[in-house]
């Protein structure tokens, strides 16, 4: 505590970077997701090639690749957001798929007897009955996004918490260690609640218990 209080300039001035990382490769991972599910459900052949290719990206430990992202995006905070967004790539890419394989057919049935077009009920019909699993989705997301900017961060970076630990971890000041993990997991469940808020608020049929 007393290091969170001596150096809070510090911690907040590298927290509000891996903070920022955080934010935007969950943008960018969950435009990715819808749109590659979005892809394996309206087209069968996609879906073949594209469902061994996720299982991959999962497959492959993120520190594999995390130095091949700083030679190609260098070493700000591009890499980290990207690596970010890979990893929660798959959960909001499943879930969001999932969401919209498991349609009520009942629904289905009733917009092409009314003559819906196929992009009527994908807007009208699936993406509605799709959120409540990608909701589910992203709020898994939101807890492992600090993995992937953090970890970017410790393979090469200049600011951030990763940046941060490193430099405490090489200096044994365990204290700041710790105050700069204690601010890492303070996001991660401010993000959480923020993000189910707005869950709840934006997707009233699938509020969580």
């Amino acid at each position: 505590w007393q290091q969170i209080i001596s150096s809070s300039g510090l911690l907040w001035h590298h927290g509000q970077v891996t903070l920022l990382e955080m934010v935007l490769g969950l943008v960018l991972g969950l435009l990715l997701g819808l749109m590659f599910a979005l892809q394996m459900l309206l087209f069968a052949p996609v879906r073949r090639w594209l469902l061994p290719l996720l299982l991959a990206s999962q497959a492959i430990p993120v520190f594999a690749i995390a130095p091949l992202l700083m030679l190609w995006l260098g070493y700000g905070m591009a890499s980290k957001v990207v690596m970010t967004a890979i990893i929660i790539f798959f959960p909001v890419t499943t879930c969001c798929f999932d969401g919209l394989r498991q349609t009520p057919q009942g629904y289905l049935a009733l917009a092409h007897t009314m003559g819906a077009s196929r992009w009527q009920q994908l807007w009208h019909i699936r993406l509605p009955a799709a959120l409540p699993a990608l909701a589910s989705g992203i709020r898994i997301a939101v807890v492992i996004a600090p993995i992937g900017a953090v970890s970017g961060e410790w393979v090469g970076s200049s600011q951030g918490l990763g940046y941060l630990m490193l430099q405490a971890n090489a200096r044994m000041q365990v204290d700041q260690m710790f105050a700069a993990l204690f601010l890492l997991a303070l996001f991660s469940v401010l993000l959480y609640f923020i993000t189910d808020k707005l869950l709840n608020h934006f997707i009233p049929w699938a509020k969580s218990v």
